[in-house]
């Protein structure tokens, strides 16, 4: 089967994609197969990407608005669904994640809901292929968070490396965690990844990003600062936890240190110190959790000086690329989604069972995920009995 995965996070760099075909292992069939046709990322329209950096968290925005969103970010989808499936081949489904617009975590910690725009309609009528989209909120009526949904991909890939218990780390907009192996699987988000760090540069200079840590490394952690930030509450909640920009947003920080104290701080000394607070929260929620690496991936990954300050930090656990062991960091949660696009065709869950039948999310149960767009797309979809057979691990095969 091959699926096309798309996927768009809260950093809005572009639309992630990857296009695999996946099928059984004839030998074992709880091994599923994904030979990656294609890892890439296809630009957003500016217009749309400025429009949805305009409706973030703090910014107010009205139904209308979100409605039109809606739509243009399921063009947007479909354009890039229809140019990668020109080059590459047809597929037999598309997963698309949408944008995630808000993520409502309420006192408590529990969720409420969660919302990804992207009209799957507009992506299917596009690239003529059948789209599997709203991958979070079954889980979420199931009561859990909804997030994070790639310790099933890092369970599939990393979990049976023997004697290794290997904490997973990507690092987005917001940075997650999940430990896999030779102890009982944990998940979460750990705090904010490259949110704040982003919102700080393009308020002070209309950039997206301090690209290679240019600012960040001209500044000087402010103790103070950092002191104020690390005292968020979130950081003491247990896993699994989640959050977003919701929480994480543009005014966080003036809303930690106060309009006086932000004031008194120089773009580069902000910048590395919100490096710091990243790299200190990623390692401290690393620390209890008994790993024996770490494997990364992301775009925070590709940030050199908070690589840097993160492998000091975790020091002597070692800090490792996804891509050392085969798996692409940068499309690594598109490629989660075409896993989930199979999974769901399928029937089978898109998130983990705890011991005690949980769902790794926390939700009562695991659940399959999505709704399908046209509704009796898969029908004459081909199906072996292999096909209802829980996938325990994922090999991937780089296309020839």
């Amino acid at each position: 089967m091959r699926v096309l995965g798309m996927m768009s996070g809260t950093s809005l760099d572009g639309i992630d994609v990857v296009l695999a075909d996946l099928d059984r292992d004839p030998s074992e069939p709880s091994t599923l197969r994904a030979r990656l046709l294609h890892v890439g990322e296809e630009p957003w329209p500016e217009a749309t990407r400025r429009a949805l950096r305009a409706v973030l968290p703090p910014a107010p925005a009205d139904v209308a608005t979100w409605n039109r969103l809606h739509a243009q970010v399921g063009e947007a989808f479909g354009a890039a669904a229809a140019r990668v499936l020109a080059r590459h081949g047809g597929a037999d489904l598309i997963a698309a994640h949408g944008q995630t617009l808000h993520h409502d975590v309420r006192a408590d910690g529990t969720v409420a809901g969660t919302l990804q725009i992207g009209d799957a309609s507009r992506i299917a009528a596009a690239a003529g292929v059948p789209v599997l989209s709203d991958l979070r909120a079954a889980d979420v009526a199931a009561g859990g968070q909804g997030a994070p949904l790639v310790p099933i991909l890092d369970q599939l890939l990393l979990g049976g490396d023997a004697g290794e218990v290997t904490a997973v780390l990507n690092i987005g907009g917001i940075s997650n965690v999940t430990r896999v192996g030779a102890a009982p699987l944990l998940a979460g988000d750990l705090g904010p990844g490259n949110a704040l760090l982003d919102a700080a540069v393009h308020a002070a200079t209309g950039r997206s990003a301090d690209h290679d840590a240019a600012l960040a490394r001209t500044g000087t952690v402010d103790a103070a600062a950092l002191e104020a930030l690390l005292a968020e509450p979130f950081y003491a909640r247990p896993l699994p936890r989640s959050t977003g920009r919701e929480h994480f947003d543009a005014e966080y920080v003036r809303r930690m240190l106060g309009e006086r104290a932000l004031a008194a701080l120089a773009l580069p000394d902000l910048l590395a110190t919100l490096v710091e607070l990243t790299a200190v929260t990623i390692a401290e929620g690393i620390a209890s959790l008994g790993a024996t690496r770490v494997v990364a991936s992301g775009g925070g990954i590709r940030n050199p000086l908070l690589r840097e300050r993160l492998a000091a930090h975790l020091a002597p656990l070692p800090l490792r690329d996804a891509d050392e062991l085969g798996i692409p960091a940068d499309g690594k949660e598109a490629l989660l989604m075409a896993l989930l696009g199979h999974l769901g065709a399928h029937g089978l869950p898109g998130t983990l069972a705890l011991a005690d039948g949980t769902a790794h999310t926390g939700a009562r149960r695991p659940v399959v995920l999505g709704a399908l767009t046209p509704p009796h797309a898969l029908r004459d979809l081909p199906r072996t009995a292999a096909d209802g057979t829980p996938v325990t691990r994922l090999v991937l095969h780089p296309a020839s």
